[in-house]
């Protein structure tokens, strides 16, 4: 039997309760402490303060015993963490390892986790795009989704509010499937990828256009960043370790102390969030049920809102195992689809290829985005034999250390061949959209549990031949573009990696007009629970194409500001 910790409601009570302080997670407790709010946030993992506890941020490849690489013995003891191309000896500490916290994989799924204050904020790719109105009507129109209860235009001053904050590099490209928003001065393709991009966008005319690409990097901070402590990109592209400049946003370098400096931020880590408490009689949910993730402790916290923001997968397993005689079967899960209707960015398709000549030209610093173009497939109306689209990257460099040379791989010559770059290669992926569907679902385990008492994660989360089409049309198109562009050696290759493993997974608990077939309102609120708010990758209807972190981070902002009104109002 689990200990409760009960020292008095009073001593743990604030007036709001985020779960989870990663990049949904801190723009929660920022809006909500900017507002006045006395906010509890609760992060399962340890504490990381920025600048502090970032302890291989300035290290030489050869401080590390084994070069940045990990052992081995460290990649067979984690076969799943160890295919993210952002783990290795450098950044190993921020990540999950495969035995500390074990789910259940129906089918092949690849959950990257990152715990601890700022969650994966610290290792995410930061590339950031606006969705587009095509993006929000798409599910309503084309019938593969419930209808998203919102459109761009609700959507859009809270993406500007959020990139003027977090700092996003670009350029105002007018494209109506890419929004402009607020935007540093972009970083620059080199020589090739200049003359690739103007083959390209000639050839097509504007229906195809390859622009360089958006990020949340501080090209030139302005002075809303300065006050946040940060500092202009280094371009050291070394940004899984934690930045001490700031140059890239996280909520460890920027939200999460905006919102201590207010006063109002109490932040409790290893903090493992096991239900959020329902009062019957009231209504409405009262407070959050925390173990300690050390002494196993169970505590009870209280509040007048709940903000879920544990990421995708863990608060789909939050909602379901907060059960009550109300809601047997999970919080606000009248309608059913709970845990269901999960989906992720399908990232199968890769192209390669050389460019010959530009043996003159070289490139400058570790530019952190690449080049890419935004989905030009069914975006007005259905017109392949698959459904949606995708988002393409480019990524050209010169074969640096390590290229094939001539005669003999070791000795004198071959080091010095090796100093030299190579030629110019290209690489292209695919960033596609998949379609929410009722059988790709999350759900609880009901024998087994792990160490707190809660029970196990089960994933049932797989590709469809609609995957496999688009995956197939970008292979060809992306081989006919990089031909255009005046590639040689063109290949493609489908990495066959499981679902996951792209990070961007979404949905279980998506929002929508019904109650009978979504999980919440427009503003994020549980329909038959609104003082719960679920903000992060989980209440999204569908992908998009684009990156979805921004989309999160606005969504958030706009349903904070929402529950302040509405708390003052006396609604919730």
């Amino acid at each position: 039997m689990v200990n409760i910790n009960s020292k008095g409601a009073d001593q743990h009570t604030y007036d709001a309760i985020v779960i989870g302080s990663g990049i949904s997670g801190g723009w929660a407790a920022k809006e909500l402490c900017d507002n006045g709010l006395k906010t509890l946030v609760l992060e399962r993992g340890r504490n990381v303060v920025h600048l502090k506890d970032y302890p291989t941020a300035l290290k030489n490849p050869w401080d590390f015993p084994h070069r940045t690489y990990e052992p081995v013995s460290v990649l067979k003891e984690n076969p799943i963490v160890e295919r993210c191309y952002a783990f290795n000896e450098t950044s190993q500490h921020f990540f999950v390892k495969d035995k500390e916290h074990p789910y259940i994989q129906e089918k092949p799924f690849d959950w990257i986790r990152g715990y601890q204050v700022g969650g994966k904020s610290l290792l995410w790719a930061r590339q950031t795009q606006r969705w587009s109105k095509f993006d929000f009507e798409g599910p309503g129109r084309d019938g593969f989704a419930v209808d998203w209860p919102i459109r761009y235009d609700d959507i859009a001053p809270w993406y500007s509010h959020v990139e003027k904050f977090a700092g996003i590099a670009g350029n105002h490209d007018g494209l109506e499937t890419l929004p402009d928003g607020e935007f540093l001065p972009a970083w620059e393709m080199n020589a090739v990828e200049k003359d690739m991009s103007a083959r390209i966008n000639a050839h097509y005319k504007g229906s195809r256009n390859v622009i360089i690409g958006r990020c949340a990097h501080l090209t030139k901070p302005n002075d809303i960043h300065k006050q946040q402590g940060r500092g202009q990109c280094q371009a050291r592209s070394l940004c899984e370790r934690g930045c001490p400049f700031g140059g890239y946003f996280s909520s460890n370098a920027s939200t999460i102390p905006w919102a201590l400096k207010t006063g109002n931020l109490t932040l409790r880590p290893d903090s493992v969030v096991h239900s959020i408490i329902y009062d019957e009689k009231k209504g409405k949910a009262t407070g959050v049920r925390v173990i300690d993730a050390h002494t196993k402790q169970a505590t009870e916290y209280y509040t007048k809102i709940v903000f879920v923001n544990g990421a995708t997968m863990n608060s789909n397993l939050i909602m379901l195992n907060s059960t009550s005689s109300r809601f047997p079967n999970g919080l606000g899960n009248d309608s059913g689809v709970l845990g269901k209707y999960v989906a992720f960015h399908n990232y199968r398709g890769n192209v390669f290829a050389t460019m010959d000549g530009y043996l003159d030209s070289y490139y400058y610093g570790r530019r952190p985005t690449a080049i890419m173009m935004p989905n030009f497939r069914n975006v007005q109306k259905q017109e392949m034999d698959f459904r949606r689209g995708y988002m393409t990257f480019y990524s050209v460099l010169r074969a640096g250390w390590g290229h094939e040379t001539d005669g003999p791989q070791l000795g004198g010559q071959f080091k010095e061949n090796i100093a030299e770059p190579g030629q110019w290669v290209v690489y292209t992926q695919m960033q596609g959209e998949t379609i929410p569907k009722e059988t790709n679902h999350v759900s609880l385990s009901k024998d087994e549990k792990d160490q707190w008492g809660i029970p196990l994660l089960k994933t049932s989360v797989a590709y469809d031949d609609n995957d496999v089409k688009s995956m197939k049309d970008f292979m060809a198109q992306a081989s006919e573009m990089l031909d255009i562009a005046g590639c040689k050696n063109i290949s493609t290759h489908d990495t066959n990696q499981a679902p996951g493993l792209d990070i961007h997974e979404m949905g279980g608990v998506r929002m929508g007009k019904d109650p009978k077939t979504s999980i919440l309102n427009a503003w994020n609120q549980v329909h038959s629970c609104p003082n719960v708010f679920v903000t992060d990758g989980s209440c999204m209807v569908s992908t998009s194409t684009q990156n979805p972190s921004l989309t999160f981070m606005a969504i958030t902002a706009r349903a904070a500001n929402h529950a302040v009104e509405e708390l003052k109002k006396g609604n919730v």
